[in-house]
């Protein structure tokens, strides 16, 4: 087996080399043709008034509430007018994803641009719009009920997300070599009818290998055995079986 796997290394192992470098350079290139991102982060901290287990409790099931208010429609028009975007309401929740997080009773609120500070502003004008509304809502109830929704830092950062050439070489290459694994594999498949070595012809025919002779051409052509047991011309080496 040993000796079968490192034959088709030696024969096929440049497929593997092609496929990875040419799915990698491929995958390097195109990331210089992709249009700058960027993505702002703000963290809104919905805290109960009180250490009391179930108004905690009640606040953690709360937050997936506020995570879908912060997604509607009349949200994002609020916060684009407040930001004075020129943008569609559908255009910035497409650009725009909350995630609740109850472990911290905090909200992520991401947005995306192709300008930093558009980024920046997206994010902080949707989070000053939902403190606002939860501030003025929990201004009527009991101060022992209330939750304290505030921004926890309104300085943040765009980070540029897109492109990222050398994590996109590096996926390429992860992609082209099991591409190349899959056609090394479907080669080898199409040939596995031939009996190419000794070892081949024990386990398909069930027969003793008494020897071999080697073939003094130059070619390096050779007689073998096939599958019914009558010589045949293949690279290799003349086996014979009894």
């Amino acid at each position: 087996m040993i000796q079968e796997y490192s034959g088709v290394i030696r024969r096929y192992g440049w497929i593997l080399i092609v496929s990875v470098l040419l799915a990698g350079s491929l995958s390097y290139g195109i990331s210089f043709f992709q249009e700058e991102m960027y993505r702002a982060t703000v963290q809104v901290s919905t805290v109960p008034a009180r250490p009391d287990w179930g108004l905690g409790n009640t606040a953690k099931d709360l937050m997936r509430n506020f995570a879908l208010n912060l997604r509607t429609f009349e949200m994002a028009q609020r916060a684009i007018t407040r930001a004075q975007l020129d943008m569609h309401p559908d255009e910035f929740l497409g650009l725009v994803d909350v995630a609740p997080d109850s472990t911290t009773f905090t909200i992520d609120i991401e947005a995306r641009s192709r300008d930093k500070l558009v980024a920046k502003d997206m994010a902080l004008a949707l989070a000053d719009e939902f403190v606002d509304e939860r501030t003025a809502y929990y201004a009527q109830q009991d101060k022992r009920d209330r939750i304290e929704v505030k921004i926890v830092s309104r300085t943040i950062e765009a980070s540029r997300y897109q492109p990222q050439p050398l994590l996109n070489a590096v996926a390429g290459s992860v992609l082209g070599l099991l591409l190349g694994i899959g056609l090394i594999l479907l080669l080898t498949g199409m040939e596995s009818d031939y009996l190419r070595t000794p070892e081949s012809i024990e386990r398909t025919l069930a027969l003793s290998v008494l020897g071999s002779i080697p073939v003094t051409t130059g070619s390096g052509v050779a007689l073998t055995v096939d599958r019914v047991g009558a010589p045949s011309q293949a690279a290799g080496r003349k086996a014979v079986a009894g």
